[in-house]
């Protein structure tokens, strides 16, 4: 179910019930439609970063909930597009590479634009991979107007052929307990994958690495959010209260890195004290965070160098 073929083994504990449901639950759309926001709500915390910019997910990534009676293994997946470069061929295979082996597949829409091509590619994919159980999820509810819903939602029933669909909210909640119901009556019966701590399969410093290009996209303008990539270059547990980062933020244009740096380092300062925040919250204790920007012109059309950043697509 990831991107770098991790083989699972499960995790039977001797006090889950005999009615015990898990499996995996892939979440499917195009950018921005809400996809991240719905698995932070789910988990109760930060896992996933969040921006208004297309494209901001851009590896798939599990977040694991465990409740008494079910464990939910979430698959976030990058948005469904056409793509203009590497980068981007990339992003949509992890996605469509989401959708092989799972349970219960999310189709999440979002209600408050009208349905449009990406929405179709996305719904031509699901149809395509003939998954499971299928979910139509329309999201946004609570941003269109009470007389545009019901042709809203008429006409994304209409893109795809779904097992079920539901109207919600995932920002202010509506309807959230009710989809985690459904997707809970739709997962098989069977163990825990994972111990019921473990929320997500990523590393803090990827994680590190995700919240501080989260900061790039708050603070910077509309030429910069897909151009930039973090690397971070030390981990190091200095004490058990303080962890030391270093990382790189990575831009296209030398023109990018002035607008990052700011006038006498304001903007990086912004980035490094917002990321730091967000870090310390993550890890639960002190961050000390170092930030350096480079310029790397070809990073989203250079196989070889896409591969060594940790973006390797899914094989056939």
């Amino acid at each position: 179910m990831t991107d770098d073929n991790t083989q699972f083994e499960l995790f039977v504990p001797q006090d889950i019930p005999p009615d015990h449901r898990s499996g995996f639950v892939a979440v499917i759309g195009r950018p921005n439609v809400g996809k991240s926001t719905l698995l932070n709500a789910y988990l109760g915390q930060k896992l996933v970063i969040v921006s208004d910019k297309p494209q901001t997910t851009r590896k798939n990534l599990l977040g694991i909930l465990t409740l008494p009676e079910s464990q939910i293994v979430f698959v976030d997946t990058p948005g469904i597009h056409q793509p203009l470069h590497k980068l981007g061929e990339y992003m949509v295979k992890s996605a469509l590479a989401a959708l092989k082996d799972a349970d219960v597949v999310l189709f999440l829409v979002d209600l408050s634009f009208p349905a449009g091509r990406e929405d179709r590619l996305a719904a031509e994919a699901l149809m395509d991979a003939k998954a499971n159980y299928t979910i139509l999820v329309m999201n946004k509810a609570d941003l269109v107007a009470e007389d545009e819903l019901a042709e809203r939602e008429r006409a994304y029933i209409s893109l795809a052929s779904t097992n079920e669909q539901i109207t919600i909210s995932a920002a202010r909640g509506d309807n959230r307990d009710e989809l985690l119901r459904r997707i809970i009556v739709a997962l098989p019966l069977g163990p825990r994958y994972f111990p019921a701590e473990q929320v997500t399969d990523q590393q803090e410093r990827f994680i590190a690495a995700e919240l501080i290009r989260e900061q790039v996209l708050l603070h910077t303008r509309q030429e910069i959010p897909h151009s930039v990539a973090v690397v971070i270059d030390e981990f190091i547990e200095r004490r058990e209260d303080l962890t030391y980062i270093s990382a790189t933020i990575l831009v296209e244009k030398d023109s990018q890195k002035g607008i990052i740096i700011g006038e006498k380092g304001k903007m990086l300062k912004q980035i490094g004290a917002g990321a730091r925040a967000a870090v310390e919250q993550v890890l639960g204790h002190q961050a000390y965070l170092e930030l350096w920007v480079k310029v790397n012109k070809k990073w989203r059309t250079d196989e070889a160098e896409l591969h060594r950043l940790g973006y390797n697509a899914p094989q056939d």
